[in-house]
């Protein structure tokens, strides 16, 4: 079984110090000075050519990615992503049900039997919002790591914010001033303001909103079937996030001479964008790294909330997987539209996992864990 590194999470307003031996990527907080060196491996860094591997399990999706470094960054050798919906009733109850610990487990023992097979060396795996919450949270990463081997990292929501900056910043269009990026879960939203003019994104501010996709359908019951009582729950949820944006929103600057950047990680944002490409099926190559018109977002956004559940399922790259849940993504979605009015939103098919595998490269370089 690979190594587990799990670097403790690290507040912004004080509370316990990280350890020291915490991998430390490239996105910082204003007002400090730590900027992880840049991953450019050569023959003579990476002699065995090492194998690193990420695990994100979210509220809705458990994902592995396994990669090697390369000269400019990494080359990902396996891959592996399934729905598991472990915030399923967790509004509700407030605990992780056993058929949901039983899917995330049935998903983490694939990916466990992927590290032994890939012969990864170093690994992180974390989980997020619905851990965060559960009251049995430690019993479920307890169970996680008697039948797989796997060491859970429950991160706090900071922590999170911050691997999806690393992971995706790159694709963020290039500009002045301060551009948003943002990370629709499963049970909560990320919403980062960063500042890009230095060599590694500074983050000026940020919020996590306890409304993901997930958590915000189970929130607002609705008959399905019902055109009016479709558009009244899309509206209900629109107020909800809104709300939880409000203090955030009133942060924000105001940019006059300059363009509003957004840049979006999640699978709200590439689901829509795969239907504004007309896609029969979704294609990560043409989607990771896409520029959407603001309008045409908003254009699918409101087809959805309007649609039956089954006129969604039946929509290519959504299905009977998704069809439930994209309705609440896109109330989020034009929440954050509402807030920070960019004509075009930037599309990333990549987010904690490729920022958890640039941080451990990134500290394993200079030596930092041990």
């Amino acid at each position: 079984m690979a190594d587990q590194a799990s670097p403790s999470p690290q507040d912004i307003k004080g509370g316990s110090s990280a350890r020291k031996t915490r991998p430390k990527p490239a996105a910082t907080h204003k007002g400090q000075s730590r900027v992880a060196s840049p991953v450019h491996p050569g023959a003579a860094r990476w002699p065995k050519l090492r194998s690193y591997a990420a695990i994100d399990l979210g509220t809705n999706n458990c994902r592995l990615l396994v990669a090697k470094p390369s000269s400019d960054g990494f080359i990902v050798t396996d891959a592996f992503s399934r729905v598991v919906r472990l915030g399923e009733g967790l509004v509700e109850t407030g605990k992780i049900s056993s058929r949901a610990m039983d899917r995330a487990v049935a998903a983490l023992a694939i990916c466990a039997d992927k590290l032994r097979r890939r012969n990864v060396t170093l690994a992180r795996s974390v989980a997020t919002e619905a851990c965060r919450r559960a009251s049995n949270g430690d019993k479920f990463i307890e169970r996680v790591r008697r039948e797989t081997g796997i060491a859970l990292d429950v991160i706090t929501a900071e922590e999170e914010a911050r691997l999806a900056v690393l992971g995706c910043h790159i694709l963020l269009e290039p500009g002045e001033g301060p551009a948003l990026i943002f990370d629709i879960g499963g049970g909560s939203t990320e919403l980062v303001l960063v500042d890009t003019s230095g060599s590694a994104p500074e983050i000026l501010d940020w919020q996590s909103a306890p409304w993901g996709v997930v958590s915000l359908t189970e929130s607002e019951k609705f008959d399905g079937d019902d055109p009016d009582a479709r558009r009244a729950a899309f509206q209900a949820m629109r107020a909800r996030v809104t709300d939880s944006f409000a203090s955030f929103a009133a942060r924000l600057p105001r940019l006059d001479q300059c363009d509003y950047r957004l840049l979006g990680t999640s699978g709200t944002v590439t689901t829509l964008a795969s239907l504004h490409l007309k896609l029969p099926h979704y294609d990560r190559k043409v989607i990771d790294g896409l520029i959407v018109p603001t309008e045409s977002m908003r254009e699918i956004s409101a087809m959805l909330a309007h649609a039956s559940p089954e006129e969604r399922a039946d929509i290519p790259c959504i299905g009977r997987e998704r069809a439930d849940l994209v309705v609440g993504g896109c109330a989020i979605l034009e929440s954050i539209l509402d807030i920070w009015p960019a004509s075009r939103v930037g599309v990333a098919d990549r987010g904690i996992r490729e920022g958890i595998l640039r941080s451990l490269m990134s500290a394993n370089e200079r030596g930092s864990i041990r």
